[in-house]
């Protein structure tokens, strides 16, 4: 390809025998390109990509993320230079080696994709569910009969851009919308002239005729720029376009701007990458998914090449598609991305980003490897498959606390956002939930890594941060399965001051003033969505969502937050949404003996019940209880759902409207002895201090 660039920019120098002329703003200077560094935003003027797009299919894909930070230092380009790239460092944590998980088979359900990732050579299969179809490289470049001017006009913005490859070298013009088409030729027409006399004088001379330029009036430069430059103008077939035609209106795709000899194609709004980045820790045997942004275009259109760095220094190619995963024999190789943006008729600028260290090993087997064998097949039909699953977040993992007392056993390394989230990943994509509830899910995790994993897989994500907290809860579907009617998050004790919904239980709450300010100034939140089934419209589902307080001895705080939780969704499923049925999931932090668990469960509370008194008589808050639901927990009351060194218990439910779903099947939980193999979770080889609900509901 660079052989190619520089036959093109060889043919259009002699042509023109100018030096560079756009650039941006009225000055004009040349436009800058992004470098290497930590920065992973890739600019948008870069000169599109021409001819017919690539072909291929490409697999399924995952996408992690970086912790603390906006992910690892990428090389943006725009496929007219090389990208010079960030230095390499090690990636945190390794394993004690790798090996894929099981072989996960396309299933009916699953995202429609031509087969796995799309390797080469050595590389394997990702052993997750298919993804979406993806078109590889290599990726053609224009000819160089017929250059390309980049024009990104958007209707919300007054100024628009023209971007130009002139003597080698991109330059960007940025004028206004309204203005007519005669001034934009003149003013480059003006530009033009300066880059010619600077060519013939050299740089001193080029210096010398800039500042005799703006010494000039505008509209004598426009004059003697008219008299001197190359004839310039804008056409459409072979019609010239009228000179008090607005910017907007004249520069369309297919336009053809003619400046002398030399013919530029107009690309109007072209696809182009606004972010491109790698993951900062990549596992052997865990999918690599890339975090972009496409402006123009989706995801879906993009086309992807995987590289690995040979001991030669080369870069050799090892896969197509948008998600990569690594086999073992590319431990200590560093990975390349090449991606080319596309709409599904066009392509744009072709980007790379390098990957920040070498792959490293992953952990031989993980926990759940067992399970992902009874979820190989996507649910069908009239069964949907739920998860609910808390991943603890990297801000509770990290403290002190953690550390030395609540997880000794578990090695810094396994502790580390960057090792765990590819076990996240690995783990909850095989599941091929139709719906999936996370809880304390970092804010970082959800916009760098799940999201753009999920995205690749066919989800829909929802997050919906806890207060002023860095972690909170997020809702996926499926989005071939369901479509979103709306949203109803709260934050419960918000709701409980300020709803006159729950006027006379925030009365009852009052009674007792340190109850009150207790169950006020959590920040425990609800999140609601209702979903419609795009296979049956007529069936739809309100999916609540929650992590409620964790102090062991605040169980009538809970009840109080349940409380409120109740009269929302009635509220939801009542008025807004009639007789819509509830699955309701969350870490309620309550176990099968406890009075939140009987309420949920029996629709009601007397004031006798103990939990009353959770915390001692002078927190006492005695009051009855009732909803209107029927509820049942999907996945019955299992010995536990949280196993810690200092504590094993049930406090994660997917609670479930037990008049129109009933239980399919459950999957099975890890043998003990795989809980316990590294004594205690979380572990090397599970990522959590919780064990995943995951059962299959069908509607009755």
């Amino acid at each position: 390809m660079p052989a190619l660039l520089g036959r093109a920019l060889r043919l259009l120098q002699r042509s023109l025998a100018a030096g560079p002329a756009l650039g941006r703003g009225s000055s004009l200077g040349p436009a800058s390109a992004p470098g290497p560094g930590s920065s992973s935003s890739v600019g948008p003027a870069s000169a599109p990509v021409s001819g017919p797009a690539p072909g291929s299919s490409a697999g399924p894909g995952s996408a992690p993320r970086s912790s603390s930070s906006a992910g690892p230092a990428s090389a943006p380009g725009s496929g007219l230079a090389p990208f010079p790239g960030p230095g390499s460092s090690p990636a945190p944590g390794s394993g004690p080696a790798s090996a894929p998980g099981p072989s996960l088979s396309p299933a009916p359900g699953s995202v429609p994709s031509s087969g796995p990732d799309s390797t080469l050579g050595s590389a394997s299969a990702s052993g997750l569910p298919p993804g979406p179809p993806q078109a590889p490289g290599p990726y053609p470049m224009p000819g160089p009969a017929m250059q390309t001017a980049v024009v990104r006009c958007v209707p919300s913005e007054t100024k628009m851009t023209i971007a130009l490859e002139v003597c080698g070298g991109r330059r960007r013009l940025e004028r206004e919308q309204s203005e007519c088409l005669r001034a934009a030729l003149a003013r480059i027409a003006h530009h033009l002239l300066k880059a010619q006399a600077g060519a013939r004088k050299g740089k001193k001379g080029a210096a010398q005729a800039s500042a005799q330029a703006q010494e000039q009036a505008p509209d004598q430069a426009s004059v003697q720029a008219q008299e001197q430059a190359p004839a310039i103008s804008l056409y459409v077939g072979e019609q010239a376009i009228p000179g008090d035609t607005s910017n907007a209106e004249a520069w369309q795709e297919g336009a053809e701007l003619r400046v002398g000899s030399v013919r530029y194609r107009v690309q109007r709004n072209p696809p182009g990458l606004t972010l491109l980045a790698l993951p900062a820790s990549m596992l052997a045997g865990f999918p690599v998914c890339p975090r972009l942004q496409v402006e123009f275009g989706q995801a879906e259109d993009c086309s992807f090449e995987w590289l690995q760095e040979t001991e030669a220094g080369r870069w050799e190619p090892v896969a197509y598609g948008r998600v990569f995963t690594p086999p073992p024999n590319l431990v200590g190789r560093r990975l390349k991305l090449r991606c080319c943006p596309g709409d599904g008729s066009r392509f744009g600028p072709e980007s790379e980003a390098l990957s920040s260290g070498p792959v490293q090993l992953g952990p031989e087997a993980c926990t759940f490897d067992g399970r992902h064998s009874f979820t190989q097949q996507a649910a069908a039909g009239s069964v949907l498959r739920v998860v609910s699953y808390n991943i603890l977040a990297d801000i509770y993992a990290q403290t002190e606390l953690s550390k030395t007392t609540l997880y000794p056993y578990c090695p810094p390394h396994a502790l580390h956002a960057h090792y765990r989230e590819n076990l996240v990943k690995k783990e909850v994509l095989g599941y091929q939930a139709d719906l999936l509830c996370l809880q304390e899910v970092d804010k970082t995790l959800f916009n760098h890594s799940l999201r753009p994993a999920l995205d690749a897989f066919g989800y829909q994500g929802l997050f919906r941060l806890k207060g002023k907290q860095h972690e909170g809860l997020a809702t996926f579907y499926r989005a071939s399965r369901f479509q979103l009617l709306s949203q109803h998050d709260v934050t419960l004790g918000q709701a409980l001051a300020s709803d006159p919904l729950h006027t006379h239980l925030l009365q009852d709450v009052a009674a007792n003033p340190n109850v009150q300010e207790k169950v006020l100034h959590r920040s425990t939140t609800l999140q609601v969505c209702v979903l419609q089934s795009l296979e049956d419209p007529s069936r739809k589902v309100c999916v609540a969502n929650t992590h409620l307080y964790w102090h062991p001895k605040g169980g009538h705080i809970r009840l109080i937050q349940i409380a409120v939780a109740f009269r929302h969704l009635q509220q939801i499923t009542s008025e807004l949404h009639p007789n819509t049925p509830i699955i309701f999931c969350g870490d309620f932090n309550s176990a099968p003996s406890s009075g939140l668990y009987d309420f949920v469960t029996k629709g009601s509370i007397l004031p006798d019940h103990q939990d009353w008194t959770s915390n001692g008589e002078e927190e006492q808050c005695r009051m009855a209880l009732t909803h209107s639901f029927k509820l049942g927990s999907a996945c019955g009351e299992p010995a536990y759902t949280n196993y810690v060194g200092g504590f094993q218990g049930c406090l994660d439910y997917i609670f479930m409207d037990e008049d129109a779903l009933e239980v399919d099947r459950v999957i099975p939980f890890p043998p003990h002895e795989e809980i316990t193999r590294h004594v205690a979770l979380p572990s090397v080889s599970h990522p959590s201090d919780h064990i995943a609900l995951v059962c299959d509901l069908k509607w009755k």
